[in-house]
């Protein structure tokens, strides 16, 4: 384990199948540890695949002073809604991605700049600003098939956020490289910063970061890249974690 107990100054937090528990929901004991961590001047930055769109309440609830990191990586915001960075996903590739869902008659979604479409597409994709695409296939040798056709192009960045899904974002767009954007604007260092997570597109966070966790329902991979693995999201993992390691 490269990790070790020490002054970390930024807690980075994944969001589905980390922070939040199977309801979509926040424990009491997460809030409270996020709170504790902040009033001890930690920065806590949600670095989620949702878009502002759909994790900008969560953070206000939180009360949270930082940035966040959405769609994977794409976009950065600061707390005030004022967006720093915008990495955009060519409608070519979002054309080419909802005809193979169409075809396979897969459940997709795709993320605009201004809305979240799932399993329906506008009638012109190129009208819109496109950060991400998404695949959700519980046939293993479809998603496979897909998996293999899309790791073949190097344009594009390839994750999941689940074991039956695939997440697609522009080449070099990840959580790791959004959290590398918000150090810089902080002056602090990668080696500062705790990051968890339970998916792929978690893995270059936790690799990069300080000390990467790995929550306990978290797919081997990322059990295998993580310093440490802490309890379930139903068991309050996270609130575990910066009890152990920050608090």
């Amino acid at each position: 384990m490269r990790a070790d107990k020490k002054n970390y100054k930024l807690i980075a937090l994944d969001m589905d199948g980390t922070l939040l528990n199977e309801k979509g929901e926040i424990s009491d004991e997460n809030r409270r540890a996020i709170e504790e961590a902040q009033a001890n001047g930690i920065h806590v930055v949600l670095s989620t695949g949702r878009s502002i769109l759909t994790c900008g309440a969560y953070a206000k609830s939180l009360n949270l002073s930082s940035y966040l990191v959405t769609v994977n990586g794409s976009e950065i915001w600061d707390c005030s809604g004022n967006l720093h960075e915008r990495n955009i996903l060519h409608s070519e590739y979002i054309q080419m991605m909802w005809e193979w869902a169409d075809t396979n008659q897969t459940h997709f979604w795709a993320v605009a700049t201004d809305k979240v479409w799932r399993n329906q597409m506008p009638k012109d994709i190129f009208a819109h600003t496109w950060l991400k695409f998404g695949f959700d296939i519980a046939d293993d040798s479809l998603r496979e098939s897909i998996l293999q056709q899309l790791l073949s192009n190097q344009q594009l960045e390839v994750s999941n956020s689940s074991p039956t899904n695939i997440e697609i974002n522009a080449v070099g767009v990840n959580k790791a490289n959004g959290l590398l954007h918000v150090c810089s604007k902080l002056g602090i260092s990668m080696d500062e910063v705790i990051a968890m997570g339970d998916s792929l597109n978690d893995i270059e966070m936790i690799k990069a970061a300080g000390c990467g966790v790995a929550m306990g329902n978290a797919q081997n991979e990322v059990k295998n890249a993580a310093d440490w693995i802490t309890d379930t999201n139903e068991e309050n993992g996270v609130a575990k974690a910066i009890r152990y390691w920050v608090l």
